[in-house]
């Protein structure tokens, strides 16, 4: 592989902290003659790194009517063509669904019509065939072409499979006879979501459990196509330089020592209840409802900022807050919450809380895996349904990814007070007897160990 550069496809931030963060990158540059990262946050956040590879920032392409008209029909039909007994993609399909007057609205609800009898996958190919069609008088594809042909790039790796600007890449890389891989990005981006942006030649999976739910969504992949690898999600986690000891993490957040500790962590504003779920925590410490004394400290999401936080932050002065340290550092993004980039030290606030938290309690989050990953308990509060005042959070374990968590019995998910607060007393008992579920969900979901992710990828890279 010494002969051959590859192109490195680098969309988000969450792309940033799994590829060059973890051990991937040392790898990656160990085993080709150039490695090329094309990025589409800016150049200056990869520091040194530039004195190990090339860099280009590249521009996003911003759909035209029609690139966005073809994109919706072939997301559209690939959802309805996998309505049938998933909940998940029925529930992102109707959410698709716009009442808006204008022009694209109109569209959306036509397509919708119109996938009631399209939805094939022939159908989806011939939206994609158009899609691509509608690049070819974009100015930013001749640079596109450009950059793969002066740099001599063999390979191109895509972080992440989603992203809809990446099918111009992905277009230009077939017009040259470049091999394409992709990774898949997170556990529920198969079965929950919608279509990828195009077809690659390879796809890079957490395990035999994503391998399936590759094979049944996507009629047109086959196994050789497909390599399972683990994921570098979680590899910082095993990784010397992140993470410091219980006494520094201690004296950073101000805790109090020889009591429990309480992790707290939340999604995005589309998880509506999780300050509802933190007041009622937080007001059943101040009534002494726990059966100890706790810390309690909570972490907001990475992808916004925490405003809708802030009359918690004033009515419990008690609570200690980490607000990750993800720095916007591009304005104007069609996507902007993926321009915001993790530094160092966050993560290792993340692994070290992790590492020495008592129990960590989230809605349904990937940071149930995380948790496990440490061997800790986990609580998911879900009290909203059809009828309660609460936003229905509960529909969400009806999603495919989210049934298998529901089945291993590997965390405790509550849907009332009574519940939340028995399953925090259960784990502050030392109560808690769900070791080997956990490791159970672990091996289902991540399969291979975290020692030798990132070197396990670049091997498999080097075979195709």
């Amino acid at each position: 592989m010494k002969d051959k550069v590859i192109g490195i496809v680098i969309t988000d931030g969450v792309g940033y902290r799994n590829f060059i963060l973890s051990n991937f990158f040392e790898e990656v540059v160990k085993n080709y003659k150039q490695v090329i990262i094309l990025s589409c946050l800016p150049k200056s956040i990869y520091g040194n790194l530039i004195e190990k590879c090339k860099i280009i920032e590249i521009d996003v392409l911003k759909e035209s009517f029609y690139t966005w008209f073809f994109r919706k029909g072939k997301e559209l039909n690939h959802l309805r063509l996998n309505l049938k007994d998933n909940f998940g993609i029925q529930d992102n399909f109707d959410l698709m669904y716009t009442k808006s007057k204008s022009i694209r609205g109109f569209s959306i609800r036509f397509l919708h019509i119109l996938s009631k009898i399209t939805a094939s996958e022939n159908i989806i190919h011939l939206f994609y065939s158009l899609q691509k069609k509608s690049f070819s008088n974009n100015k930013l594809i001749e640079s596109y072409h450009k950059i793969i042909k002066e740099n001599k790039i063999s390979l191109l790796f895509f972080t992440h499979q989603r992203p809809p600007y990446i099918a111009s890449l992905l277009y230009v890389s077939e017009k040259q006879n470049i091999p394409t891989s992709t990774f898949i990005f997170s556990w529920d981006n198969i079965a929950s979501k919608g279509r990828m942006a195009g077809d690659f030649n390879y796809y890079f999976v957490w395990s035999n459990l994503m391998k399936k739910e590759l094979l049944k969504f996507y009629s047109g992949i086959n196994e050789n196509q497909i390599k399972i690898v683990g994921t570098p999600q979680f590899e910082p986690y095993i990784m010397e330089k992140f993470g410091y000891s219980k006494n520094e993490l201690i004296k950073k957040f101000d805790l109090k020592p020889e009591i429990p500790i309480i992790f707290f962590t939340c999604n995005d504003s589309s998880s509506e209840n999780d300050p509802l779920y933190l007041d009622y925590l937080a007001e059943s410490i101040n009534a002494n409802r726990l059966s100890s004394s706790v810390n309690l400290i909570v972490r907001t999401s990475p992808a916004e900022d925490p405003t809708r936080f802030e009359n918690l932050k004033e009515k419990y002065e008690f609570i200690k807050w980490n607000f990750p340290d993800w720095e916007l550092r591009q304005s104007g993004h069609q996507e902007p919450w993926t321009q915001r980039v993790p530094s160092h030290e966050d993560v290792s606030d993340l692994k070290s809380l992790l590492a020495h938290c008592d129990v960590c309690i989230n809605v349904l989050s990937t940071i149930t895996l995380d948790s496990f990953l440490f061997g800790k308990p986990v609580i998911n509060p879900v009290f909203g349904n059809e009828k309660n005042e609460y936003f229905d959070d509960q529909k969400f374990l009806k999603y495919e990814h989210l049934q298998h968590l529901v089945n291993s019995n590997s965390s405790m998910i509550v849907k009332n007070q009574e519940e939340f607060i028995n399953a925090v007393n259960l784990v502050l008992s030392n109560n808690d007897k769900k070791e080997n579920e956990r490791n159970e969900f672990v091996n289902l979901q991540i399969r291979l160990p975290l020692e030798g992710t990132s070197k396990r990828i670049v091997e498999v890279l080097k075979t195709l």
